[in-house]
């Protein structure tokens, strides 16, 4: 029976045209599946489905997910977070998922998670910088929002000099962050950015490849993190997570996201504060 799926022409162009053609004709694409997004059930027979293409170093997955919840499109990864990502979705059913040859045609006021890496992010951060990444639901304007709050390590020096200054805020406002005084308002989108997740996991803050192509790694996971099913569900609502930074020792870590969000309203009340919404790029 043909399939009610959404593919993409960067789909397409990956998968190959004959393959593409299976899809819709149902021939390889399943019926029931768990959507890579929100990880419920859906049913490429009776609702738009889109098919999501994970590619790595030397192999690639297609996934499919609720049109609602994500478009059709390719998501470049790291051959290790696509094998992460293939053990996710394979656990909630083998027909969710399928390896293709590559190059063929909580409430506010609950726990915070601190996703601290050793991972610096491109073109950014000098060695001795790290950047410390924490999860959490913010209240803004009486609705729950998604968000990544990043704070250094360390101060970050501008690319190519040497100094004691720190340009961390700078460097981002360049690229489009706003700085913020209060958290009154949701920020702007910021266009090129997304953040990418995979089977629930966070693997990664994307930004525009200044080489033009597709968006590479600003921020990377080891390895994939877990978010809490409230903050998947916040990001499944609003399609968007705000990010917000600040230079180092402005935010701490903080154990509950009601003292976090006392921090980035000092941070913000001192000028210490950016932020924007970045689109979903894959969950």
């Amino acid at each position: 029976m043909p399939r009610m799926l959404d593919v993409s022409d960067e789909v397409r162009a990956e998968i190959g045209d004959e393959e593409a053609a299976r899809l819709l004709a149902g021939e390889s694409a399943p019926g029931s599946y768990d959507c890579t997004s929100c990880r419920t059930p859906g049913d490429s027979e009776q609702e738009r489905t889109s098919t999501v293409l994970f590619i790595g170093d030397e192999t690639a997955v297609l996934a499919f997910a609720h049109a609602t919840c994500l478009p059709s499109q390719v998501v470049q990864v790291t051959e290790e977070q696509l094998q992460g990502a293939v053990r996710s979705i394979g656990a909630g059913g083998a027909e969710s998922q399928q390896q293709v040859p590559q190059g063929h045609q909580p409430q506010y006021g609950g726990q915070a998670q601190d996703v601290r890496q050793p991972q610096q992010p491109a073109d950014l951060v000098p060695e001795q910088a790290v950047l410390g990444v924490t999860s959490g639901l913010v209240l803004i304007q009486g609705e729950l929002h998604p968000a990544l709050v990043v704070e250094p390590t360390a101060p970050v020096a501008r690319p190519g000099t040497f100094g004691s200054g720190d340009n961390f805020l700078p460097l981002l406002i360049e690229q489009g962050f706003m700085p913020l005084t209060e958290l009154a308002a949701v920020p702007p989108v910021l266009h090129g950015w997304s953040v990418l997740l995979a089977a629930g996991q966070l693997h990664a803050v994307l930004q525009p490849n200044p080489s033009g192509g597709r968006p590479v790694a600003w921020w990377q996971a080891h390895q994939p993190l877990q978010v809490t099913d409230g903050w998947r569900a916040a990001a499944n609502k609003h399609q968007q997570v705000l990010m917000f930074a600040a230079p180092v020792g402005s935010i701490g870590r903080q154990p509950r996201e009601d003292l976090m969000r006392d921090a980035l309203d000092k941070a913000a009340a001192g000028g210490k504060l950016v932020g924007a919404a970045l689109p979903l790029a894959g969950i």
